[in-house]
């Protein structure tokens, strides 16, 4: 997007999260969704009656636009009024109370989207706002003091994340008593002292605020620290850390592919260290815009340590800032800020993730420094090009599709000899046959197949392997897809895309009873993933005639991705192989909604399943349902 395109303005933002989401969905997932989906139809609703529109809807938050801060603030008090006469008629266990955050703020629109400090301070009041409660800032309060039935409780100048300067912070006062009040309070009035004694206590705070520097060096706030009781998952027997999704500091909203790369950058380096535990960066991202603790990141996904960072370009420079937090001890290990040349960002990588090895005592042979040191890359331009086309492929959509065709052939362009272009155009073709694209199936293949080739010859990273894999079980080349699956394994140790791909690969080769650990350890590398680690799963129980299982792993699939048709399918089969017919033919309208053409004869020609009496047994069991 240039500069002239860019559509700023100034408007109210609502940000809004359920306070203990994780520990709700542990206890009961169906239960949960189900109370979470009722909420956000009621939030949506007011929303709407106040003039607002729901920006975007992810998980449990939900965020929202309002043309009045006045609108903002009344909408976010009937929400919680209403919440709270509903969450009376459920358990107190099952309670679902939001927290809100409200600022009124300039901001960045593109395709509907917003972006910019006054999205990112309406989520920081809201991990400040209590649950069942409304936080707002300075510039929100300052035009709605005086104007609704409510009061205010001035809770001070508030410095929060990734915001340059402080923030003032009001708590919304929702009892009929408070309405009209304004609480502020009064400091005492300081004593008149004698100037000796005045100058006497300055030079006594001096030298202590000296001393305190030389013990400590940099203090930093304090951490709250988390608990091995309270983790979602064991901790693993080695270190185990989590890279946030770094920060966009930048006021240009399409750098935030850059600062996803170079997040994705430090995973992958990390991932190919045997000695560590590394969480996937889908678990990661999923956390993204969002005002999360460091506790709760480590609860969540069953992790020591957590490096948060951010980034902030301008024209041919690059300031960063990362901390390494020991969440367990809740202290930083190390934290430091580079402020160099975009040319120098490779190096800038290396030196990370050399700091964190360093910090948490990894020793490394020499091969495997050269493992992790290797980029490939000379051409800075060309990286960025990569990064920009593989966003637009991951989204698995036709348009974008295309787009990423188009960016992955100028990369290569661009730079030859970088093996990132040739990966990404092998993906691109392969996503051509998934998404019915491509005119020749087989052409596509045999082209992806040799892109991924050529890109193993110039720089030997797991992701071709992982295409290479995916390609065979399409050509039923079942040995070649495991030892390219098990090579992508070996490479990358703690990769959760990785074990999914060999899980995937393993119950296509009719090795389903080995593929369900592979799949429960890639699912434990990234604890929120894609809806495809769950339908692969799903699948490798229904080959194993374990169709119980089977539901549960594809019900979880649907969750994430409703319009998963792989995992309704299997929902399908499974109950239909268990005769409840009922919810067999429910699931088989379900996949003719998202696909009306969809058609027994040809999912039965088309399966790479290794075992033709139970694609047989498959497929009589979709007809069962009703399929055709």
């Amino acid at each position: 997007m240039t500069t002239q395109e860019v559509k700023r303005k100034l408007t109210a933002i609502l940000s809004a999260d359920v306070k203990g989401y994780s520990r709700l969905m542990g206890e009961d997932e169906e239960a949960t969704t189900r109370t979470l989906n009722t909420h956000k139809e009621v939030m949506t609703d007011l929303i709407r009656h106040h003039h607002g529109r729901v920006v975007d809807a992810p998980g449990d938050n939900v965020l929202a636009e309002f043309a009045s801060v006045v609108d903002a603030v009344r909408c976010a008090v009937e929400i919680q009024k209403e919440l709270k006469t509903r969450n009376a008629e459920l358990p107190e266990k099952r309670r679902m109370e939001f927290r809100i955050g409200i600022n009124l703020g300039d901001v960045i629109e593109e395709e509907g989207k917003l972006f910019g400090d006054g999205v990112n301070i309406a989520a920081r009041l809201e991990g400040l706002s209590e649950a069942g409660g409304i936080c707002i800032s300075g510039t929100g309060f300052d035009h709605v003091k005086n104007r609704l039935p409510v009061g205010y409780q001035f809770l001070g100048e508030q410095t929060v994340k990734n915001i340059a300067e402080p923030v003032r912070v009001y708590k919304v006062l929702m009892e009929p008593e408070a309405s009209g009040k304004v609480i502020i309070e009064k400091k005492a009035k300081p004593r008149q002292w004698p100037r000796a004694l005045v100058a006497v206590a300055i030079l006594v705070v001096v030298a202590a605020v000296f001393a305190v520097w030389r013990l400590y060096l940099r203090p930093t706030p304090p951490i709250e620290v988390a608990s091995r009781e309270k983790m979602a998952f064991p901790l693993p027997d080695k270190p185990s850390i989590a890279v946030m999704p770094f920060v966009n500091m930048s006021d240009d909203p399409s750098q935030e592919f850059f600062c996803d790369g170079l997040s994705e950058s430090l995973i992958t380096a990390l991932s190919k260290i045997p000695q560590l535990f590394v969480i996937s960066k889908d678990s990661t991202f999923s956390y993204k815009g969002k005002a999360i603790k460091t506790r709760e990141v480590s609860q969540e996904l069953g992790v020591q340590y957590v490096l948060e960072g951010s980034v902030q370009r301008a024209g041919d420079r690059v300031r960063i800032t990362a901390q390494l937090i020991d969440a367990l001890k809740g202290h930083h290990l190390w934290a430091e800020r580079y402020d160099r040349k975009m040319k120098d960002i490779f190096a800038i990588q290396d030196e990370i993730t050399m700091k964190i090895l360093t910090a948490l005592q990894v020793r490394m042979t020499e091969g495997e420094q050269a493992a992790y040191q290797t980029k490939g890359v000379s051409n800075l331009d060309a990286y960025l090009k990569y990064l920009q086309g593989r966003q637009y492929a991951l989204t698995y959509k036709r348009d974008d599709n295309i787009k990423a065709h188009k960016i992955a052939e100028e990369t290569i362009s661009m730079d030859p000899n970088y093996h990132g272009g040739y990966y990404l155009l092998s993906l691109v073709e392969m996503h051509d046959v998934w998404l019915g694209i491509s005119k020749s199936p087989g052409e596509s293949l045999k082209r992806s197949l040799a892109l991924a080739r050529k890109a193993i010859l110039l720089e030997d990273t797991p992701a071709p392997h992982l295409i290479l894999a995916s390609i065979y079980v399409l050509m039923r080349k079942y040995d070649d897809a495991l030892a390219e699956a098990r090579k992508a394994v070996e490479m990358e140790p703690s990769g959760g895309t990785a074990h999914m791909i060999l899980g995937h690969v393993l119950f296509m080769s009719d090795k389903a009873d080995e593929a369900i650990p592979v799949l429960e350890k890639a699912i434990r590398l990234n604890p929120r993933p894609p809806s495809n680690y769950f339908h692969n799963l799903a699948w490798a129980y229904m080959v194993m005639g374990k169709y119980e299982e089977a539901i549960s792993a594809a019900q979880r699939a649907v969750r994430i991705e409703p319009d998963n048709i792989l995992a309704r399918l299997a929902l399908v089969s499974s109950y239909s192989l268990l005769d409840r017919e009922t919810e067999a033919r429910a699931e088989a309208g379900e996949v003719l909604r998202i696909d009306p053409n969809w058609s027994v004869d040809e999912s039965e020609k088309r399966s790479a399943l290794n075992n033709r009496d139970k694609v047989k047994t498959i497929h009589d069991s979709y007809r069962k349902a009703g399929l055709k």
